[in-house]
């Protein structure tokens, strides 16, 4: 692999326009080498650099006058000559290179040196910004830590007493050993009494408990509420201090209830914190590498020693030269290990250290392999239905009319994944973060490989149970069915149901788990505070409205109809018509709720307008379906066609300005945005244009369009399905576009994290 995809593929999402721009001046040098005249290779400087003295912010903040490694003054800009060159350092801590023997450096070098020392000034900026941020953070969670082992240690909790205990005796050493108080020293001390005194040891348990209990009298609340239970004694009758000691110990019970949610909170800030360390490192690291390298480039090109003297400048700077991120690491994983690990330092890394996901051969294999079962099987059953004329029998329209909504609802399924995957794919393809935005558990996240593995093997099993029912002999005059091929569908549906709910730690349990979450998010909104992830998952659901007309099929065809004999009455029941409304909206409501829940949260007037959207569609939808119901009333068309006009327009405003920020007619990229991360901006007119075709998809269920051949009410409800999920796999792919850059350029500015 060249360095410039290793270098590329160690990036920090977020922040890589605070990277070195490794690939510019790679080209930079290519291009001025084959034009010539650019790079200078008549004669062989000994040392074109020497070390060069730098100055940044951070020694600034120290508050000394004169910078200790190149004794360059503060006040005032500073110029520093050695050898060829003149290196001159501003108070800003720029740095800024000049040649004196102009002779000797082509315009086309002097140009390259002036973007690498530009880029070398915008690295230490942003490490020291990093740096400072980190520093802080470290800081309020040690805060937040201190207060949750005194809210803790006051309820008498042997696990914050111990804590308790550990942090008083740290405190005294270091009072009283002031010249030990170096961690590694204070941790061989303590080390011995937190052993002594864990749940594990019963003697250190009951000393804790001792404690705890001569302690908090006249101290803890408990205490006081004791006292007063004994002065009152004489004047209450035992049923009356029954209620207030259950009420007491209710109230116990709810504050460590918060205790416990307030330390998982704050384990997660501190995995947070640490792998956010882990990635400063990492960027130091791979900056530094990546100056070396191409001054190496460079170094081959021209045939002159640069890199040498340059990588000194880079190797004694705060990028090269400062440890606070390793001693931060190092606390952080003490603080970790001591209180969320019970000092067990293999439990506490494997919760602190990201884990990488592999894909192995065998999930490769498998992926091939069921997507070649997938084809073949469709090829067999297009040949049997052609070879047996089965379309044109006499059963043939029961067959229409039951057995394919009932297949239909696993097709929709299957084909919402594999458009998931494509998503998958590209987003790692152009590096947008999306297992932080949707919030997934570092290491968790699957691979495109995995989700096709999920979908394809649902095609097997459905196109299996198709090609079940199609083998089976059916007498048209007795309608003679067997009731166990009937019941296959249902079979399926209930097994990936199964699957899906099992609570054993196999088959992406995690991934389970995150997608229940979120489901049961949408339907008890807005009952919740909304995240990205439950807003992303609540519109998906809004493209499967025929999936979820098929599911509702099922219970009214294996309920109420008789499936034995391919028998039912579900269009004809009023209950059913019903819910076809309720089923359909169902996605949009949900949405709606979200809506009004982030308006109430956010006080985003942005909200509103999402919600109005929604709320046109849920109009819009209920004509069509009574249109398709009662396709006789005329009235029911002309409200259909008016309300789904207009909420395919505001639909499609929205998509394009709101959720994936073009048509800007003042950005850089005319009727785009400022920052785009494919190359090709003929993809984003492209996306645009399918976008407005296919949200118009819906003009055939009024329009009435007379296709040449038979089922066709069937096959184009299939096919505008079908449509629509390809429209929301569209635009998925720039709806998390637009939330990375948003990312990057809070990064950038000023440090955030993830906005939602």
């Amino acid at each position: 692999m060249k360095y410039g995809k290793e270098f590329s593929s160690q990036m920090v999402s977020e922040w890589q326009q605070a990277y070195m721009d490794y690939d510019y001046l790679k080209k930079c040098l290519k291009h001025k080498d084959h034009h010539g005249g650019g790079l200078n290779r008549k004669k062989t400087l000994d040392s074109l650099f020497s070390c060069l003295q730098l100055f940044t912010p951070r020694r600034q903040r120290l508050g000394n006058s004169q910078d200790v490694e190149g004794g360059v003054q503060l006040k005032t800009k500073t110029t520093t000559t050695t050898g060829p060159i003149q290196v001159e350092t501003t108070a800003d801590g720029q740095v800024q290179t000049k040649f004196l023997m102009e002779e000797e450096v082509g315009e086309y070098e002097r140009e390259f040196f002036g973007r690498l020392d530009k880029e070398f000034n915008k690295v230490i900026k942003f490490y020291e910004e990093k740096v400072e941020k980190v520093l802080k953070e470290e800081e309020g969670l040690k805060g937040e830590l201190e207060a949750l082992i005194t809210a803790g240690s006051k309820h008498n909790d042997i696990k914050y007493s111990r804590w308790k205990r550990v942090a008083n005796i740290a405190s005294r050493a270091k009072v009283e050993n002031p010249e030990r108080c170096g961690r590694e020293e204070r941790d061989e001390e303590i080390s011995p009494l937190v052993a002594a005194i864990s749940p594990s040891s019963p003697v250190g348990a009951k000393s804790v408990i001792e404690e705890g209990e001569s302690s908090r009298v006249g101290q803890s609340e408990d205490g006081a509420i004791e006292s007063a239970d004994a002065m009152d004694t004489s004047m209450m009758s035992n049923n009356t201090r029954g209620n207030i000691k259950e009420s007491k110990k209710s109230e116990l019970s709810l504050n460590k209830t918060k205790l416990r949610e307030k330390e998982k909170k704050l384990e997660h800030a501190y995995v947070t914190l640490y792998r956010k360390l882990l990635d400063i490192q990492n960027y130091s690291f791979s900056n530094a590498k990546a100056f070396s390298k191409i001054l190496k480039k460079y170094e081959k090109i021209t045939l002159r020693d640069a890199r040498k003297p340059y990588m000194e400048v880079v190797d004694s700077s705060y990028l090269g030269s400062s440890d606070e991120v390793v001693r931060l690491t190092k606390r952080v994983e003490e603080d970790f290990i001591k209180h969320f690990a019970e000092d067990n330092r293999t439990k506490g890394m494997n919760i602190l250290r990201p884990k990488m996901t592999r894909e192995r051969h065998r999930l490769t294999f498998s992926t091939g392999f069921s997507a070649g079962c997938v084809f073949s099987l469709i090829v067999a059953l297009v040949s049997i239905i052609r070879t047996r004329n089965i379309l044109q029998n006499d059963g043939q329209d029961v067959y229409m009319n039951t057995m394919f909504p009932l297949y239909s609802w696993f097709g929709f399924v299957m084909l919402h994944i594999i458009v998931y995957a494509a998503n998958i794919y590209y987003w790692r393809r152009y590096r947008i973060n999306y297992s932080k935005i949707l919030d997934f558990k570092q290491g968790t996240e699957l691979g495109h490989r995995q989700v096709l593995l999920v979908a394809f093997s649902i095609g097997v099993f459905a196109l299996l149970c198709v090609l079940a029912n199609l083998d089976m002999e059916v007498d048209p005059e007795t309608k003679d069915y067997q009731a166990f091929t009937e019941l296959l569908p249902l079979f399926l549906l209930i097994g990936i149901f199964g699957v899906l709910f099992l609570p054993f730690k196999f088959f992406y349990h995690s991934k389970r788990q995150f997608y229940l979450t979120c489901l049961f998010h949408c339907i008890a909104a807005p009952f919740y505070k909304v995240s990205f992830a439950d807003s992303f998952l609540g519109d998906q659901f809004t493209s499967q409205v025929q999936a979820l007309r098929s599911f509702e099929f099922y219970i009214c065809y294996y309920g109420w109809g008789d499936f034995k004999h391919r028998e039912n009455s579900c269009t004809k029941s009023h209950a059913y018509n019903s819910f076809f409304f309720i089923v359909a909206v169902i996605p949009f409501v949900s949405r709606l709720l979200q809506c009004l829940r982030r308006l109430f949260d956010d006080k985003d007037p942005d909200h509103r307008w999402n919600g109005l959207k929604y709320f046109l569609t849920i109009v819009a939808v209920c004509f069509r379906t009574a249109y398709s119901i009662q396709p006789a009333q005329i009235a029911w068309r002309v409200l259909a066609i008016i309300f789904s006009v207009v909420a395919a327009i505001f639909g499609t405003y929205w998509d394009f300005v709101h959720d994936w920020g073009l048509l800007n007619q003042k950005s850089e990229n005319r009727w785009l945005r400022d920052n785009l991360l494919i190359p090709q901006k003929e993809v984003y007119f492209i996306a645009m244009i399918l976008n407005v075709l296919l949200r118009f998809a819906w003009i055939q269920t009024v329009l009435d369009f007379n296709l040449p051949f038979r089922h066709s009410t069937q096959t184009m409800v299939a096919v505008v399905a079908s449509l629509e999920i390809i429209r929301r796999g569209i635009w998925n792919f720039f709806r998390l576009e637009k939330e990375h850059l948003k990312n990057v350029k809070k990064e950038s500015s000023h440090g955030g994290d993830k906005g939602t």
